[in-house]
C-alpha cells in the first residue's frame, strides 16, 4: 500500500501539479540515542492554497526513509502545525544503527494540490553505563563454594562499555574474604570454613567507565558445607542388663551420637555393630540397639560366658567417611525356663467309628520327661484335656496319663458333631513351683485360640489327601508351630468313615447353552453329586457315553474332582446344534449316571485384533507430560466392527494412573501418552517397571442400554516399560537387576495357512532334494565303468549258439603299437597282451614270448541280410569298450596270422565269422587293476 501510494505521489508531481505546502522543509534535525518514544525532533507547518481553503486532505505523512525504519511518526500538533517524534520502535542506538536518515513527506490539499519534501535526522551518541553480560544481566547470580577450598577464582564477571571505554571495578570490603580484580575476576582470600564462617555473602560488583557512569549487581555466594568433622557419641552407660529369653525387637539401649558438620540440622548418622554378634541388632538410622535372635542363658556358649561385648560404629556417610566407635557390654540375666518335654509331643491314632467304648488309646507318660535335676521338679502330672470331641475322650488318673474311649462315635448320627479328626490337648506341667502352663496366659490364649481356627480351617480341605496311616502332615506341622507350649501334647485321633451310600446328583439330567465363539477349554458348565456319608466321600467325575463330533472323539472334558464340564473342540452352530453326553459320579466304590444336554448359540465372534499386541520399552524418568510415550502407537481392526467403535483403557499395572491412551475412543488407531509426572523422590513411585495390560474393546458405538445385551468383544495388548532414572539419581531402595526381554512369536488361531504353506513347502524342498541326489547319482555311475561281468563266457567264440552270419569286410591300417605288458583274464585264465599307453589288447598264443609287433586299426564295413553296411569297428580301447555299453554292434578283431606280416598296408578278408558280441577283452582301467 506504501508504495502505490509512492507511486501516486510521484506521477502528482510529475504531472506539474506540485505546489509549496510544507513550510520548514527541507530541514536537518538532531536527536540523541536512546530517546523515548514521544520525544519532539522537528516541527514544521502546512500552508494551503487558495483553492483548498486552508483544508489539508492527507495529513503529513512519512512515506519513505533512507535507510528504512519505524522509529519515527509525524503527530499534528494543531492549527496545522506538525511535529515529527520519535516512536521508540526501535530505539535509536549509536553504536548499532545508521548515524543520519533521510524522511520524505508527502501532503495534500483538498484542491488535489500535493507536495513532497525532506527531512534529514541525525542521531547524536551519548555516554551511556556499562553494561553486564551473561546471568548478571538479567539476575542475581548464585555461586556456591565448598568450604575448604584453597583461595583462588571463583566467578569472573563480564561488562563492557557501549563506548568502548576502559572500565574499573570497585574494590570489596575488607570483611569480606573475597576480593575484585581489574579484569573482574572474584577471587576467595582464604580457606572458609563451614563451621565457624558466615554461610552466606552479598557482594555488591560496582564497575564504572571513563566518565563517571557506573552500574551496580549483586552475586551471591554461598558456603557450601563438606564431611570433614567426625561424630562423636553423647552416650556415656557402657553397661546394660537384660533377661534371657527378650522376644525380637526388645529394646536393649538406644545409643546416639552427634556429628559437628550438622549443627544447624538433625545429624544423619549411620549405626553399625562391628564386633560378630547373633543376638542383637542396631537401628542404622536411630541407633537403637534391640534383641535380634533368641538368648538362650542355659546353653553355651552364654551358659559359661553371660557377658556380651559388642563394639558400636556410628558414620556420617553410608559409603565411607568419617566415624567413631564405642564397646558396650550387655550382661543376660537367667530365668527359670525348663517345662517338661515330651518326645513326641504329637500323637496320631486311627480309629473306626462305632468302636466300642472302654479301650485304651495312648499311654502317655512313657514319652515324656522332666530335665530338671532334683524332686520335686522333675515330677510332673497330666492334665487339661480339652479339644474337639474331648467329651468322647478321658485319661485315667493325672498320674498315669492313659486316654481312653468313653463312647462310641457315629459319625452319620444327627447328634455327633460330624468331626473326623479330634483334635485334643493335654497339658503336662510340673508338680512344683513355678507352673510352666499358666506362664503369659493372656498371650497363649490369643495364640491357641487362632491357631486352633487356623487348624481346623485347613484340616477340613485337607483330609479328602488322608490315607490309611497318615493324618495330614503338613496340617499337623502348621498346628504344632502355632504356638511354642513346651509342655502341651496334641493328639489327633481320626475317625475312619464306612462308605454307605451311593453318589446322588442334583439333576437327572443338565443343559447348558453355550455361544459356539466359547474358547476351547472353557467351562460351560458343572454338574454336582453328593452322598449322604459323614464326612462327604470325595466324589470323582467322569464322561462315559456320548459326548463326541465327526472330527473328535472327545469333544467335551469333566473335571474329575469339581465336575466342571469344559469343551475341547471349538463349537460350531452350522454343523451341530445340540450334544448329548453320559456323565458318572463315583466314591471309588459306587457310582451314579445323568444326562447332559449342550445347546450350540449363533453369536457375532469376531474381536479386536490389535498390532503390535505386546510391546517392551524404556523411558527416562524425566520424561514431560503429554508426551507420545517411545513413539508407541496401537493399530486396531475388526472384521465385524466399525474403527470408531473401539475404546481403549488400562486395564492392570498403571500405578498412580501414570499412563493413558489418545485419543481412547472412536478411532483404530491410538497412541500411548504420559499422563503424569514421575515421583521417586517423595516417595510416591515405588516401582520402576510397568506391566500395562492394555483392553481395546468394540462397545464405542453402542447405547448404554445395548451394552447390556449387546456382546462386546475385547482385545489385549501387553506392555512392559522400564523407566531409566536420571544419570545424577542415587537410588538406594532399588536392587540392581537384569532385563530380560523375551519375544515369542504365536500364530493366531485363524492364520492356519501358515502352518499348511510351510508343512507345503517342507515337502516340495524334499521332493527337490531327492531328485538332485537322483541326477547326482546317474551322473557317478555313468562315469565310472562297472565291474566285468564273471558271466563265465570265455574269450573265444563258444559253439554252442549259433547267430546269423553277417559279412564282414575288413580294412586294415598298420598302426605301431607296442604290446608291452601281459595279463591274465580272471575268468577264462588265459593270457592276453597289452599296450599301457593305447590300451590295445590282443590273446597271447602258448609259447610266444613278449615282443615288439604292430597293432593294426581295423575299419570293417559289414554286410548283413540286406547288404547294408552295419557297423565299423577298430581294435579295442577303452572308448570302444564304452561305446559297447551303449549299444550293440559288430567288432572285427585283428587275426594274429600271416595277414599281419610287416610291410601291408591293407588286406582283404573275404568273410569271418563273428566274434560273439556278448564278450570283450579286459578294458584298460580292468588291466591297471590286475
Amino acid at each position: 500500500m506504501k508504495s502505490m501510494f509512492l507511486l501516486f505521489i510521484l506521477l502528482g508531481v510529475v504531472s506539474g501539479r506540485r505546489t509549496p505546502l510544507l513550510r520548514g522543509l527541507p530541514a536537518t534535525s538532531i536527536v540523541e540515542e536512546n530517546a523515548p518514544a514521544g520525544v519532539s525532533i522537528y516541527t514544521f507547518n502546512v500552508t494551503g492554497s487558495p483553492l483548498s481553503s486552508g483544508v489539508v486532505a492527507i495529513h503529513p505523512t512519512i512515506v519513505n526513509s533512507n535507510p528504512l525504519t519505524e522509529a519515527f511518526a509525524i503527530v499534528s500538533a494543531g492549527d496545522l502545525m506538525y511535529r515529527v517524534v520519535t516512536t521508540g520502535n526501535p530505539t535509536l542506538d549509536y553504536e548499532t544503527m545508521p548515524k543520519h536518515f533521510d524522511l520524505q513527506i508527502f501532503v495534500e490539499d483538498t484542491a488535489g494540490r500535493t507536495d513532497l519534501n525532506r527531512l534529514t535526522v541525525q542521531v547524536a551518541d551519548k555516554n551511556e553505563r556499562p553494561v553486564f553480560w551473561g546471568n548478571m544481566a538479567i539476575q542475581t547470580v548464585r555461586i556456591y563454594v565448598l568450604e575448604g577450598m584453597p583461595p583462588g577464582l571463583i566467578y569472573k564477571v563480564n561488562a563492557t562499555d557501549p563506548e568502548n571505554g576502559e572500565l574499573k571495578y570497585s574494590p570489596l570490603p575488607e570483611s569480606v574474604p573475597f576480593r575484585v580484580l581489574e579484569n573482574g575476576d572474584i577471587f576467595s582470600r582464604k580457606k572458609i570454613d563451614y563451621e565457624k564462617d558466615p554461610h552466606c555473602y552479598f557482594l555488591n560488583i560496582t564497575v564504572t567507565d571513563p566518565e563517571g557512569l557506573n552500574s551496580t549487581k549483586t552475586v551471591n555466594i554461598n558456603i557450601i558445607n563438606i564431611n570433614d568433622e567426625s561424630p562423636y557419641f553423647t552416650t556415656k552407660q557402657r553397661i546394660y542388663r537384660i533377661p534371657e529369653e527378650q522376644s525380637p525387637g526388645t529394646v536393649v539401649a538406644n545409643i546416639t551420637a552427634k556429628d559437628p558438620d550438622d549443627e544447624d540440622s538433625p545429624s544423619r548418622l549411620f549405626y553399625s555393630i562391628q564386633s560378630s554378634d547373633t543376638y542383637f541388632s542396631i537401628n542404622p538410622s536411630t541407633g537403637v540397639l534391640q534383641v535380634s535372635g533368641r538368648i538362650d542363658r542355659d546353653v553355651p556358649p552364654l551358659q559359661l560366658h553371660p557377658n556380651v561385648s559388642i563394639v558400636v560404629r556410628v558414620e556420617d556417610s553410608p559409603r565411607g567417611g568419617h566415624s567413631s566407635e564405642m564397646e558396650i557390654t550387655v550382661i543376660i540375666g537367667d530365668i527359670n525356663d525348663n517345662p517338661p518335654e515330651c518326645n513326641p509331643s504329637t500323637f496320631r491314632k486311627e480309629i473306626n467309628e462305632n468302636t466300642t467304648a472302654g479301650i485304651v488309646l495312648l499311654d502317655l507318660r512313657n514319652s515324656c520327661k522332666d530335665i530338671d535335676v532334683d524332686p520335686p521338679n522333675n515330677l510332673f502330672s497330666f492334665t487339661g484335656l480339652s479339644g474337639f470331641g474331648s467329651n468322647n475322650f478321658a485319661l485315667e488318673s493325672a498320674e498315669s496319663g492313659r486316654l481312653v474311649m468313653t463312647e462310641s462315635i457315629d459319625l452319620e448320627n444327627p447328634s455327633n458333631p460330624g468331626i473326623e479328626v479330634y483334635s485334643l490337648t493335654v497339658r503336662v506341667q510340673d508338680i512344683a513351683s513355678p507352673n510352666y502352663s499358666s506362664k503369659y496366659p493372656f498371650y497363649t490364649f490369643l495364640k491357641i485360640f487362632s491357631c486352633a481356627a487356623t487348624a481346623w480351617r485347613e484340616e477340613y480341605h485337607m483330609y479328602f489327601e488322608y490315607m490309611h496311616e497318615k493324618i495330614s502332615q503338613p496340617c499337623l506341622t502348621m498346628i504344632s508351630s502355632c504356638v511354642i507350649f513346651p509342655d502341651t501334647i496334641y493328639i489327633y485321633i481320626r475317625i475312619k468313615p464306612v462308605n454307605e451310600f451311593f453318589p446322588v446328583f442334583s439333576s437327572l439330567s443338565y443343559e447348558f447353552n453355550v455361544p459356539e465363539i466359547t474358547k476351547v477349554g472353557s467351562s460351560i458348565g458343572k454338574v454336582t453329586a453328593s452322598d449322604a456319608d459323614w464326612p462327604p466321600s470325595v466324589i470323582t467325575y467322569s464322561i462315559i457315553a456320548g459326548g463326541g463330533t465327526k472330527d473328535y472323539t472327545n469333544a467335551f472334558w469333566i473335571s474329575p474332582i469339581n465336575g466342571d464340564v469344559k469343551i475341547l473342540e471349538r463349537l460350531d452352530y452350522e454343523t451341530t446344534q445340540k450334544h448329548f453326553f453320559t456323565v458318572q459320579a463315583s466314591d471309588q466304590e459306587k457310582t451314579a449316571t445323568a444326562s447332559v444336554t449342550v445347546n450350540v448359540l449363533e453369536v457375532n465372534d469376531e474381536e479386536p485384533i490389535c498390532s503390535p499386541n505386546f510391546y517392551s520399552f524404556q523411558i527416562p524418568v524425566s520424561l514431560a507430560v503429554g508426551t507420545n510415550v517411545n513413539g508407541f502407537r496401537i493399530q486396531c481392526q475388526d472384521r465385524d466392527s466399525d474403527p470408531r467403535s473401539f475404546r481403549y483403557f488400562i486395564e492392570e499395572g498403571n500405578v498412580n494412573n501414570h499412563f493413558t491412551f489418545s485419543p481412547v475412543a472412536g478411532s483404530n488407531t491410538s497412541q500411548l501418552i504420559l499422563a503424569s509426572p514421575f515421583d521417586y523422590e517423595s516417595g510416591l513411585d515405588t516401582k520402576w517397571i510397568y506391566r500395562l495390560r492394555v483392553y481395546i474393546t468394540d462397545d464405542n458405538l453402542l447405547s448404554a442400554k445395548n451394552k447390556a445385551t449387546h456382546l462386546v468383544k475385547t482385545g489385549t495388548v501387553t506392555l512392559s516399560i522400564r523407566v531409566i532414572p536420571n544419570p545424577t539419581t542415587v537410588t538406594t531402595t532399588t536392587p540392581g537387576f537384569t532385563v530380560v526381554t523375551k519375544r515369542e512369536n504365536l500364530y493366531l488361531d485363524s492364520a492356519w495357512y501358515v502352518p499348511f504353506v510351510t508343512t507345503l513347502g517342507s515337502l516340495l524342498l524334499l521332493g527337490l532334494l531327492g531328485h538332485l541326489g537322483a541326477l547326482l547319482a546317474r551322473w557317478l555311475c555313468a562315469r565310472c565303468p562297472s565291474a566285468p561281468q564273471a558271466d563265465g563266457t570265455p574269450l573265444i567264440n563258444a559253439p554252442e549258439k549259433k547267430k546269423p552270419k553277417k559279412e564282414v569286410a575288413l580294412e586294415m591300417i598298420k598302426l605301431n603299437t607296442v604290446f608291452d605288458g601281459e595279463a591274465r583274464d580272471p575268468v577264462t585264465g588265459k593270457m592276453y597282451e597289452f599296450n599301457t599307453q593305447s590300451g590295445a589288447r590282443r590273446w597271447k598264443k602258448n609259447n610266444e614270448p613278449l615282443q615288439h609287433t604292430a597293432a593294426v586299426q581295423v575299419r570293417s564295413s559289414a554286410t548283413g541280410n540286406g547288404g547294408q553296411e552295419t557297423g565299423r569297428a577298430e581294435v579295442p580301447s577303452e572308448k570302444v569298450t564304452s561305446e559297447k555299453r551303449k549299444e550293440p554292434r559288430e567288432a572285427a578283431r585283428p587275426l594274429s596270422g600271416p595277414s599281419q606280416a610287416p610291410g601291408q598296408d591293407g588286406l582283404e578278408i573275404p568273410k569271418q565269422k563273428e566274434e560273439p558280441e556278448d564278450r570283450e577283452l579286459p578294458s584298460a582301467a580292468q588291466q591297471r587293476r590286475h
